[in-house]
């Protein structure tokens, strides 16, 4: 009867979770049999997965024991993950957006970019949660109390571009809250069905595979390869594709890293699309023992240089706590390498502008 009883709960368990993945609007939409068929078109897609065609190494490690000690680490802590006082990003006021034509960068924490480039403006990977969790009560919440400006205060935004489909990277809420205020989304393959499902009208998607171009509203999108994986739920991994984006303007190029591990492809895009004038590149919440999924600092440097790149910004810190690390490790880091490689570096505070190709760049250590 014990083991009736036992058996019969483990099956009610499991029934709950998978209605609670299925149901729960935060987690997102598996594709439906036509969007499976289009992602099988895909050179990088078989056997219903999406991969790197460089072998991962994360796995061989966590069988050797690097599974547990990353557990055991995240359970004792690090007291200095998080700043001591919540961060207070500079104000961004609504009516200077949009001002202009030349190319300027705002950064809102994490990766989320306000991008104004030839009086376009576009935001990418704009997750403005609280917390990168499918239930925002739950986690590691935002360095900062306010953001930059609120997404009530935003003004039109010509395009939304992601980079994949991470919590940390693409937030329901701030989807649905934004999802008005946006003239198209532009994302990988497989995206589009959890933006569907959040109310965004399909013809207002774009989901392209690597090496795929689009000419939206003067500038041109191409999405490019990174070197990391993908999943909103234990059901769902590496389903939808992941990306870097090159965009590029009459005058100015871009690029963007999304997440990504340090690999060949670095080089692959600078030979075949650089130079670029400023590249955003991810630094932060890396570990030796997955480090093929997130670049150390160093390696962010070396990337920049791979891809033939003019003004760095690191990406990826200042917003949540999502390793080990000190929660200013990954600009220390990079600066320094940045300094003994002869890299121009910007370090912006959140909400504080950039404007491409101007001499004059904030590179003040303000987290100090």
């Amino acid at each position: 009867m014990t083991l009736i009883i036992i058996a019969a709960s483990l099956v009610v368990l499991i029934a709950a979770a998978y209605l609670i993945m299925t149901l729960y609007p935060s987690f997102g939409r598996r594709a439906s049999r036509q969007e499976k068929a289009a992602k099988g078109r895909s050179l990088n897609y078989s056997k219903g997965k999406f991969a790197y065609p460089q072998t991962s190494v994360i796995s061989s490690e966590r069988a050797a024991g690097g599974g547990l000690s990353i557990l055991k680490d995240f359970i004792k802590g690090n007291p200095r993950s998080r700043p001591a006082e919540p961060l207070q990003p500079q104000l961004l006021p609504p009516a200077s957006i949009g001002q202009g034509s030349g190319t300027r960068v705002t950064w809102f924490g994490h990766s989320a970019v306000l991008l104004e480039m030839d009086g376009v403006t576009l935001f990418l990977d704009p997750m403005l949660g609280n917390a990168p969790s499918p239930f925002p009560f739950i986690g590691g919440r935002r360095y900062s109390k306010q953001l930059p400006l609120e997404i009530s205060e935003l003004p039109q935004i010509d395009a939304v571009v992601l980079s994949h489909d991470h919590y940390d990277h693409l937030d329901y809420g701030t989807i649905r809250k934004l999802r008005d205020k946006v003239g198209l989304f532009i994302v990988p393959l497989g995206v589009g069905a959890h933006l569907r499902r959040w109310g965004v009208s399909a013809e207002r998607i774009r989901e392209h595979d690597w090496g795929d171009e689009l000419t939206y509203a003067g500038l041109t999108f191409t999405s490019a390869p990174a070197r990391h994986f993908s999943g909103r739920s234990l059901l769902d991994r590496n389903t939808t594709l992941w990306c870097s984006w090159i965009i590029q303007g009459e005058k100015m190029k871009i690029f963007f890293s999304g997440d990504s591990g340090y690999g060949a492809h670095f080089a692959e895009i600078g030979r075949k699309y650089g130079p670029f004038d400023l590249t955003l590149m991810e630094c932060g919440q890396y570990d030796p023992r997955w480090s093929d999924i997130h670049m150390l600092p160093e390696e962010t440097v070396q990337a920049h240089l791979d891809v033939r790149g003019g003004l760095l910004i690191p990406i990826h810190w200042g917003a949540f706590t999502l390793s080990m690390h000190d929660w200013t490790d990954p600009v220390e880091r990079v600066s320094a390498a940045a300094a003994a490689r002869g890299v121009l570096l910007a370090t912006p505070r959140i909400g504080e502008t950039v404007t491409a190709g101007s001499a004059d760049y904030p590179a003040l250590p303000w987290w100090r």
